[in-house]
């Protein structure tokens, strides 16, 4: 799959461009169907199956006090694109200016770039542009004058209710991680790149990788027992969720930290995903270091048993 990230003509073999357009975070059920159609557009007619998408939700520059935090950081969201079978995706830079551009000059812009615009697909209720002034109406109309068809999808709904980032979000925050995959169409899983933290966790006998989830949504705080993705291997962990009330007990900072089970690899700077299996417990304060150090070991061998239960 090709990127372009770059303003500017970007099909220069002038194939024709069938697009779909949204923020696809976490790249749901709802997001899949505008996708797959987008796919069987441009299979129909030798094209391209293009995402147009950005690499931050709109909010954090129209709205800041209303941006939600992400299912899915950017490279995790570029990778499930791939695997759908997106060929190209065009990953527009989003800020305050793109935020001010009319919802047409959009439009005419991507259609130029794209040079030979077959179709765009977007969900039902999409609105873009300045204000959110652009929706399908305005879609259609100017297909008409460009020459190129659309497809407004319908929702997907799961329980009588409509599939959206939103509602898996809400799942996430509450636990409900089965329900959280089952809208999104695969596992749930968190994502980020691995940082240095405080060693505290190799003082214990235990060291962990701690996982930089800035602006990512996690569950809810707690231990849990996970499989860790990393380097293309699979390892199980203990996960803890939460502020370590126990060394830092005025702490407003939530960290994610894995132990990873029969694991001693250098991994700093590396992407690792979590795919969580069960919670063990809640976060706790202990006594003491030692009394940690007990229950943490206590949380290794459940997280070790953890698909037999």
């Amino acid at each position: 799959m090709i990127v372009i990230r770059t303003d500017g003509p970007w099909n220069p073999q002038s194939r024709k461009v069938c697009a779909a357009i949204g923020v696809f975070d976490g790249v749901h059920l709802g997001h899949q169907r505008i996708l797959r159609q987008t796919i069987e557009d441009a299979r129909a007619v030798d094209g391209l199956a293009v995402a147009v998408t950005f690499d931050c939700h709109p909010n954090e520059v129209v709205a800041p006090d209303r941006a939600p935090p992400l299912l899915y950081p950017l490279a995790k969201k570029l990778r499930t694109l791939e695997e759908l079978g997106i060929d190209l995706v065009r990953l527009i830079h989003f800020d305050k200016e793109f935020s001010q551009l009319p919802a047409e000059q959009f439009v005419r812009n991507l259609a130029s770039d794209a040079r030979q615009l077959e179709s765009i697909c977007v969900g039902a209720g999409f609105t873009f542009g300045h204000r959110r002034q652009g929706n399908v109406e305005l879609l259609q109309r100017l297909g008409a004058k460009l020459h190129f068809g659309v497809h407004a999808v319908n929702d997907v709904e799961l329980d009588g209710e409509t599939v959206s980032s939103t509602r898996v979000r809400l799942a996430v925050r509450e636990g409900k991680l089965e329900l959280a995959g089952q809208m999104l169409g695969r596992a749930y899983t968190l994502s980020g790149n691995v940082i240095r933290g405080q060693q505290l966790g190799r003082k214990l006998g235990f060291p962990t990788a701690n996982i930089d989830v800035a602006g990512i949504l996690t569950p809810p705080p707690g231990v849990y027992a996970a499989n860790a993705i990393v380097d293309g291997l699979t390892r199980r962990s203990a996960v803890n969720i939460g502020f370590r009330p126990t060394v830092e007990a005025s702490s407003t900072a939530l960290r994610v930290e894995a132990h990873l089970l029969d694991f001693a690899k250098d991994i700093y700077g590396q992407e690792l995903e979590l795919a969580f299996l069960r919670k063990l417990r809640e976060e706790q304060k202990f006594a003491s270091l030692e009394a940690l150090r007990e229950q943490v070991a206590r949380d290794i061998a459940q997280a070790r048993e953890a698909d037999k239960v």
